[in-house]
């Protein structure tokens, strides 16, 4: 799988699978990429809000793999609501991660994380972002961007008054939550969809019906997800700190019949993801 791409909108390619970092401090963060590197992996996918850029950065520099060949994705803070804080936070990435350039720079929410998927949509804050993107997209600092969490009236303000459009759109993606309209909505207009948590953050392992199916494949809960996610067009962005379940993860050379797959789409919806259920992105409500 580590060789496979999608082509973004600009004709960047970008690998299919990628390593997640989430709750990995800067030294968890450094092991996981060189181990993921050296396993094959080419894609990594950090944050701002993960404070492990330093961490990330120093394993691209140190991994001997040659920078060109590594595809690099943070993202600007979900509260960097300004031109200025936009611009300033790209500088900040930049300088804790040691590199020239980033491959792919996302914005991480429409909305600061305290106010996420309430009445304040940000349309006009979120333009004067876009404008911060588009001008490091100019200068060299960036090869891609994109969003990450925007419904489809939040991808359509951009695309309203955009120059350049947005290449991505990063969304919570797995058995038992297929956001199926949104997927087809950036997908007809040209923006790729990266799944984050695609193993449901765990939640689905311990589910009959899908652990069923996986059996009858002869392969792992994790694969069954990620090759589900990966069947919808999406690129997969699987987290974890374990060399071994990074190999697996990447063992994905099998096809899900579409039969199965329409069983998948159906899953019921998950409604709980264990500790971390508190998170905004799992419906959660930060306080």
């Amino acid at each position: 799988m580590f060789t496979e791409t999608y082509k973004l909108s600009n004709g960047v390619e970008i690998p299919k699978v990628g390593l997640g970092t989430w709750l990995l401090n800067d030294e968890q963060a450094a092991q996981a990429v060189r181990d993921a590197v050296s396993i094959g992996y080419r894609h990594v996918d950090t944050a701002q809000a993960y404070q492990n850029e330093v961490g990330v950065g120093q394993a691209i520099r140190s991994c001997g793999v040659p920078r060109e060949e590594l595809f690099l994705t943070t993202k600007v803070a979900a509260e960097a609501k300004s031109y200025d804080a936009a611009r300033q936070s790209i500088e900040e990435s930049l300088d804790k991660l040691g590199l020239e350039y980033m491959d792919l720079l996302i914005i991480h929410s429409p909305q600061p994380w305290m106010e996420f998927r309430e009445e304040n949509r940000y349309f006009e804050e979120n333009k004067e972002v876009w404008k911060a993107m588009e001008d490091a997209y100019r200068a060299g600092k960036v090869k891609a961007i994109g969003l990450s969490n925007f419904l489809q009236d939040d991808v359509e303000n951009i695309l309203a008054s955009c120059e350049i459009k947005p290449m991505v759109n990063q969304v919570l993606a797995h058995i038992g939550n297929t956001p199926s309209e949104l997927i087809e909505f950036c997908q007809k207009n040209d923006i790729l969809v990266e799944a984050y948590s695609p193993i449901a953050h765990g939640a689905i392992l311990d589910h009959a019906e899908v652990k069923a199916m996986a059996d009858q494949y002869g392969i792992s809960v994790a694969q069954l997800c990620l090759r589900y996610d990966l069947q919808l067009g999406l690129v997969v962005l699987p987290k974890t700190a374990n060399p071994d379940h990074m190999r697996i993860n990447a063992e994905l050379d099998f096809v899900i019949s579409d039969t199965d797959m329409e069983t998948l789409k159906n899953v019921e919806t998950i409604q709980n993801y264990g500790e971390h259920s508190f998170f905004p992105v799992f419906g959660g409500k930060l306080k």
